[in-house]
């Protein structure tokens, strides 16, 4: 069975097709689909939701979608929804790690406690959807750490393994991330809806 993911970031196809398979994960690029979508929910839900109704209009087949956000408790949250563009509506990954390090270096590192947030949506239609939630607690580096990973992920440190999410290998760090716990839920629960008879 094949699923499109609304997404054009190809690291997330792949992280998510690893934690997937054997489901084919179908960025809408690869099927000749232009894709956009304005994330401007105000929860991961919201915005999760705006991306696959937007993909699943150009489908009509089952989507699935995610937003993901990384949430500081030194910044009240932040930067939470707004991960992606922190830096500003042309950022990149480099750009918005330097913004956080920077605000990140006037705390001790005991107050820079953070949490990676994905939920997973399951898109069927409207409104038939499924939803997943996965979180992993960290701290935030004022250096970077690590060549693997993408986003935030060299300055994430996740204390059991005593590394960033960037100094794991992709097998190792698709065992306990954010998106790994998200989609763990959702796949055990397409296998169930499977099964079942409900997608063909």
């Amino acid at each position: 069975m094949h699923l499109y993911l609304a997404t054009n970031n190809p690291d997330k196809q792949r992280e998510i097709t690893r934690i997937l398979f054997p489901y084919r994960i179908i960025l809408p690029k690869d099927a000749g689909i232009e894709y956009h979508a304005e994330e401007t929910g105000s929860s991961y839900l919201e915005n999760a939701l705006i991306k696959a109704r937007a993909l699943f209009s150009r489908v009509k087949s089952p989507v699935i979608a995610d937003d993901t956000g990384l949430s500081c408790d030194f910044l009240n949250g932040a930067p939470g929804v707004f991960s992606a563009r922190f830096a500003g509506e042309n950022a990149t990954y480099e750009s918005n790690r330097k913004k956080l390090m920077e605000l990140a270096r006037k705390f001790p590192e005991t107050e820079r406690t953070a949490h990676f947030i994905t939920v997973a949506v399951l898109y069927l239609g409207e409104n038939e959807y499924f939803y997943f939630e996965g979180k992993v607690d960290g701290i935030i580096l004022t250096e970077e750490r690590g060549e693997g990973g993408f986003g935030y992920d060299p300055i994430f440190y996740y204390p059991p393994m005593k590394m960033t999410f960037a100094e794991m290998s992709e097998e190792v760090k698709n065992s306990v991330s954010h998106r790994y716990r998200a989609f763990k839920k959702l796949k055990e629960f397409l296998d169930n809806f499977y099964e079942k008879g409900n997608l063909s």
